[in-house]
């Protein structure tokens, strides 16, 4: 047994309990520099996710439904392909910490290859693609799209090697300028009349640019690559790429049992429904969950540490989220017709029912992160795989009661998904169940009381009040009882999560 996998295994109590802490400084420390990380993560995050809208506005008032619907069919096979090129190995830089030069070389050799594999194989089924979707056109297009998979390859490991050093700040700045100039280029080419291939060129010209300049900030060298002394890491890669396509096909599950079984306007009424429940979550979630695997690995080995960084940040996501997904489902019946009309009041019902495992799965997300920070991968994968089966059973079962019943799979099945995930991440790290759910429980009363309280102000407010009204008075008073109980039951930690916004912003300033 290797010492990526002996972490893995449960460790015994007494193990667990002695394990070696790191120095409070150097703890201190970690946590300054996690601070910072998030800070210029949230940053570049936010102030080019703005501007992408901004500019998309004006992109939308250009182009056609039509540019936008060659556009999406010619990134069909981009994701799966770009996966497999990358193989996983910017993670695998990160969670295996003793790789010398040569290893990682052979590395660098491994993703060009793959890269130039990925894209032939693109160029081969460019054509059937097309066919598929009675689209000639579409053939250059898809190939055109997919040119994108050899820089992303050539960067895997300068990324992998950035993002180890925790040079967030850095990479936070690249994707700012990635998105900048993906903008301004789709912006010039619409301007220009180009269509749908302004959308392709401006992510491809994008793509480019911030390679380049990754590539320049890590340069690293080749090497012939020799099998046998990057076995290991390799099939860590293979179990991670295998673990994210899973992950990514049965998150989209949902909506092709929709659009198959329901028609097209369930199916528009339940991904409008998906989309509200969950895309406000991903900004908060993937902003934790892309900079901790470089922490959590920095301490694989010191269980107390990684518990106390599971204990930290499920509280803080969960404090986070839980008013905002949950809150979400109980004024969804004032905002749905009051923002998008009664047209879309078919959305109501899943909206409501999804509110309820986006908060779920605002905490499950870290999970994962810790088995792979760990080196234990395989396990994920296999865990995604079996989510790929029972989850498609649960939305075909559920859609015999319409798009409620689809949004209720997720509800009913996920929970057999997350409890492996439990499990394995608790006997791994020595965690006790009653530890986790302490760090839950100030946003868990929070939203028990909020459901209380809005339930309530449901029941005795006039029928007849104007829906803005409603929902002010919903709103208001949910997020003052909110308030009011993590503060007043919860404060010594409510503090220490006010504590740490602190340190956020001035981290960030």
């Amino acid at each position: 047994m290797d010492s990526k996998e002996a972490i893995a295994q449960k460790p015994s109590s007494s193990s667990a309990e002695t394990a070696p802490r790191a120095p409070a400084r150097k703890a201190s420390e970690m946590d300054q520099s996690f601070a910072r990380s998030l800070a210029w993560r949230a940053a570049g995050d936010w102030s080019s996710q703005i501007f992408s809208w901004l500019s998309l506005v004006v992109i939308v008032r250009l182009l056609t439904p039509a540019d936008f619907g060659i556009a999406a069919m010619a990134v069909i096979l981009f994701p799966y392909l770009r996966y497999i090129s990358e193989l996983g190995i910017p993670r695998t830089i990160v969670t295996f910490r003793d790789l010398t030069d040569d290893e990682l070389a052979q590395l660098n050799t491994v993703a060009v290859l793959l890269g130039l594999v990925c894209f032939v194989l693109a160029s081969l089924l460019a054509k059937p693609v097309a066919i598929f979707f009675e689209t000639p056109g579409l053939t250059l297009v898809v190939i055109v799209t997919c040119t994108a998979l050899l820089p992303l390859a050539a960067r895997a490991v300068p990324e992998g090697l950035l993002a180890k050093e925790m040079r967030f700040r850095l990479l936070s700045g690249f994707e700012a300028i990635n998105a900048i100039v993906a903008a301004i280029v789709t912006l010039g080419l619409a301007l220009l009349g180009l269509g749908y291939w302004a959308l392709v060129l401006g992510n491809l010209v994008a793509t480019l640019v911030r390679t380049a300049l990754i590539v320049r900030a890590r340069p690293f060298r080749f090497a012939m690559p020799r099998l046998k002394t990057i076995r290991e890491q390799l099939l860590f890669g293979w179990h991670s790429s295998v673990s994210v396509v899973a992950l990514n096909s049965y998150q989209r599950l949902d909506n092709v049992t929709a659009g198959r079984l329901l028609g097209q306007s369930a199916l528009g009424f339940y991904a409008m429904a998906w989309n509200l429940a969950n895309v406000p979550l991903e900004k908060v979630t993937s902003l934790v969950t892309t900079v901790a695997p470089t922490y959590l690995a920095a301490v694989q080995k010191e269980p107390a540490e990684l518990r106390r960084y599971v204990r930290t940040l499920t509280e803080a996501l969960a404090l986070a989220t839980f008013p905002a997904t949950i809150g979400l489902g109980l004024v969804a019946r004032e905002v749905v017709p009051l923002v998008f009309g009664h047209k879309w009041d078919g959305m109501i019902v899943p909206l409501e029912v999804l509110s309820i495992y986006a908060a779920f799965r605002s905490i499950v997300a870290l999970l994962s992160k810790v088995l792979t920070a760990v080196g234990n991968a395989r396990f994920v994968m296999w865990n995604d795989l079996a989510a790929l089966v029972i989850l498609p059973v649960a939305f075909y079962i559920g859609s015999h009661w319409g798009t409620e019943g689809i949004a209720w799979g997720w509800v009913v099945a996920y929970p057999f998904v997350a409890i492996p995930l439990y499990r394995k991440t608790f006997s791994t790290i020595g965690m006790r169940a009653r530890e986790y759910f302490r760090a839950v429980r100030p946003a868990f009363d929070g939203s028990l009381a909020m459901v209380m309280v809005v339930g309530v102000l449901k029941w005795i407010l006039p029928s007849r009040q104007p829906l803005l009204l409603r929902l002010i008075c919903e709103v208001t008073a949910g997020s003052l009882i909110y308030a009011a109980v993590v503060l007043i039951f919860h404060r010594d930690r409510a503090l220490n999560f006010v504590r740490m916004a602190k340190s956020f912003r001035r981290s960030k300033a």
